[in-house]
């Protein structure tokens, strides 16, 4: 055992000894020297002694102990505060602790009004399901709420973000619909804001490709994706003149074609030149079984 560790360990034992002992006469007459804040200061020494000596488990468990007594005494956002420390250092061990403590602390956050703490926390909860569990379904439930509580406090940015992290995984998880309104969503959004503009071609890009997994007959992804850019191009005309435009419609004239080597050249062309993404590369990997060909994208 570390020196840390062990001093961290012996002032745990007196903050526990502490709290199940009585309060001295003068003490509870004039509320000096409380016992609960006196445990508070040794449990906060301890969780810091045990991230210096990196012993996460431990570092956890005890800012949980500082995070459950400031709640006792009624210090709620202390105790929210506590419960992020506790889910950073769980955050190296156990990720499941980690979304547990960050739930608490997202309780307290909601009751007090503080929903951009909220929303950040719902955001890191996310991440953890899709990094760490593949688990899609409740990383978009997480997102979605983070961008619902984003919005509530007028942090467009950081919704926009959080809401095109649901397009995506709702794409993955071939739930096109969903992610086509909320990239046409976002994209609309966008056009309002003459900072945020041109990123509307990469939203319209991303609900376009949905539109091409949308359909299992190649004859009809081409036609949903045809008329979709012929809307987006009424919405925001410089669409027109983008690489990702044209590549829809050269997509879409292969598809009507039934033309595999005109697909593929067409997504190396434009790969040359705009490097396609891990997303963008699963989707047309998708679009390309409409062609039967059982070659994936490199």
């Amino acid at each position: 055992m570390s020196d840390p560790d062990r001093r961290a360990k012996d002032l745990i034992i007196e903050a526990d000894k502490k709290l199940t002992s009585g309060r001295g006469f003068l003490a509870s007459m004039f509320g000096s020297g409380s016992k609960e804040e006196e445990a508070l200061e040794m449990y906060q020494k301890a969780a810091n002694m045990f991230k210096m000596s990196k012993n996460w488990e431990e570092a956890g468990k005890t800012f949980v102990k500082v995070a459950n007594l400031q709640q006792k005494v009624g210090n709620s956002l202390e105790a929210a505060t506590n419960f992020v420390h506790a889910s950073n250092s769980y955050k190296k061990i156990d990720s499941q602790e980690t979304i547990s403590c960050l739930l608490k602390a997202i309780d307290i956050q909601t009751d007090m009004g503080r929903f951009i703490m909220a929303a950040k926390n719902h955001q890191t909860i996310g991440e953890i399901y899709e990094t760490e569990f593949a688990d899609f379904e409740n990383s978009m439930k997480h997102f979605e709420q983070a961008a619902d509580y984003f919005q509530g406090e007028e942090s467009n940015a950081s919704a926009r973000n959080c809401l095109l992290k649901v397009g995506d995984q709702a794409a993955v998880m071939k739930n096109y619909d969903k992610a086509i309104g909320i990239f046409e969503k976002v994209a609309t959004k966008a056009l309002d804001d003459k900072l945020s503009q041109y990123s509307a071609k990469d939203y319209f890009f991303r609900a376009a490709i949905c539109r091409l997994c949308n359909s299992s007959e190649p004859s009809e992804a081409a036609l949903e994706a045809n008329l979709a850019i012929q809307r987006y191009e009424q919405q925001y005309p410089a669409f027109q003149d983008s690489r990702e435009y044209k590549l829809i419609k050269d997509i879409t004239s292969a598809l009507e074609e039934q033309n595999k080597e005109h697909f593929v050249n067409k997504l190396q062309d434009f790969d040359s030149i705009s490097r396609l993404n891990p997303w963008q590369t699963k989707l047309f990997n998708r679009v390309k079984e409409l062609f039967n060909d059982e070659e994936d994208l490199k």
